[in-house]
């Protein structure tokens, strides 16, 4: 089962902003998820170091294949003032400015782009220093949704069709069940799993 496999740009990366290891564990990784299936390169994250959430992103990662970083920062403002010297910031924020409306000329003109999502509350200066803040919509919703939509609408669908480098399992497409193919360390072979549910 070959697929070619697909270049994404511009190439995005995900910070995520102020993660709380007790409350926000399962959001955050969520949103890695989220990020590596829809074509981000990696997330760093701001906040307390949660081994937890960086050990299952690399368990799927290992599992399902490519090469998903995660990295923990200390300042979210240094590291976006550090990627506005190679890239774009976008702050994705349900009081930014109508998404689709901006989103054109960013993917026609950048080559990086930073995805800045918030956890609590988000520091003032986070707006102040973004290129563009950006809405989804400008309803309450969280930013697992935003993150996606964004990305989809960035890679206008291509990213349904990327194929994760050296994957051990593969989701074979059923119309009922569950049907992975498991890699096995011999080439030539192959397993299929079946599980009802």
């Amino acid at each position: 089962m070959k697929k070619a496999e697909i270049m994404l740009r511009p190439e995005a990366w995900v910070l995520r902003l102020g993660h709380r290891p007790f409350r926000d564990r399962r959001v955050t990784t969520h949103l890695a998820l989220a990020a590596r299936a829809l074509g981000a390169k990696g997330m760093l994250i701001e906040g307390e170091e949660d081994r937890n959430v960086e050990e299952s992103v690399n368990n799927i990662t290992a599992n399902w294949g490519g090469d998903f970083q995660i990295r923990f920062i200390s300042s979210p403002e240094k590291t976006i003032q550090e990627w506005k010297g190679t890239g774009f910031v976008v702050h994705l924020t349900m009081y930014g400015l109508p998404f689709e409306k901006y989103l054109g000329p960013v993917k026609q003109r950048e080559d990086k782009i930073l995805v800045v999502v918030g956890g609590k509350k988000v520091p003032g200066i986070v707006y102040s220093l973004a290129n563009l803040n950006l809405a989804v919509t400008g309803q309450p919703h969280s930013e697992i949704s935003a993150l996606a939509l964004f990305l989809d609408r960035l890679y206008e669908g291509k990213e349904m069709a990327i194929y994760h480098k050296e994957p051990k399992m593969m989701v074979v497409p059923s119309p009922s069940g569950k049907l992975v193919v498991m890699k096995s360390k011999h080439p030539d072979k192959e397993t299929k799993r079946r599980s009802e549910g």
